[in-house]
């Protein structure tokens, strides 16, 4: 009897121990699979052609690091982090921290017979989306049109205009520009207008998600919000084909 259980005893113990090693080693080939993912992700800095972006040494109490990415460059995300404000920060190296906001997901492509391919969304709406989400933060200034500083309709000609899309310089001259497109059927870049469809007083631009950039007020400035009933354009204009 005392054989059978030692055997017993025994034979539980190395069922255990197999186990674990098994559970071990899938933990660790899952962590490290997640690591090389996070290593190769990519995003392409997008501020505004010209300009560049700074590099911090940290998101909690950023200090400048003297190094600066410019507008276009495509760089390596090693790990992403919210600081206490809600900012999302990329770090890019050691001690190497960048806005996520100023930055640009790259989709992925996969292509029939060859590995996987990053191509960046070339739509020229998203791009005056991208631009004017880059805006956010900026000062209103009634009168101005950038690069730091816009009222509303300033802002609306700025990002059309770096999109590569003239567009005029008021809300009474851009509203009759392009064609009318229902509030069910927006497309990022899309222009939104409050007040009346032939003189509107204020405009802004669709960014996706059910919310809009514009230049609000100068306590304000530019900001990023969400289509409200409280205040809900009363027609929307696609200026781009």
């Amino acid at each position: 009897m005392k054989v059978k259980s030692n055997l017993i005893k025994f034979t539980t113990a190395a069922v255990l121990t197999i186990t674990g090693i098994s559970i071990t080693n899938a933990t660790n080939v899952k962590t490290t699979a997640t690591q090389v993912e996070a290593a190769t992700k990519k995003v392409k800095i997008n501020y505004i052609p010209g300009y560049s972006v700074n590099v911090w040494d940290n998101y909690e109490n950023p200090d400048f690091t003297g190094r600066r990415i410019k507008h276009g460059k495509t760089v390596n995300v090693i790990s992403n982090a919210v600081d206490a404000s809600g900012q999302t920060w990329y770090q890019i190296g050691e001690n190497q921290w960048i806005q996520a906001c100023y930055t640009k997901k790259l989709k992925k492509k996969v292509v029939k017979g060859t590995a996987t391919a990053y191509v960046q969304a070339s739509s020229q709406g998203e791009r005056v989306a991208d631009l004017a989400k880059a805006a956010v933060g900026k000062a209103y200034v009634w009168g101005s049109n950038g690069p730091d500083a816009f009222d509303c309709s300033g802002l609306a000609q700025y990002v059309y205009s770096k999109a590569g899309k003239e567009i005029s310089r008021t809300t009474y001259s851009q509203v009759k520009q392009g064609k009318q497109v229902s509030m069910q059927n927006l497309k990022p870049g899309d222009l939104l207008f409050w007040g009346s469809a032939s003189a509107p007083y204020h405009v802004a631009i669709y960014v996706g998600n059910n919310q809009f950039v514009h230049a609000a007020t100068p306590a304000q400035g530019v900001v990023k919000e969400n289509l409200s009933s409280y205040f809900y354009p009363s027609v929307a204009k696609r200026v781009l084909d």
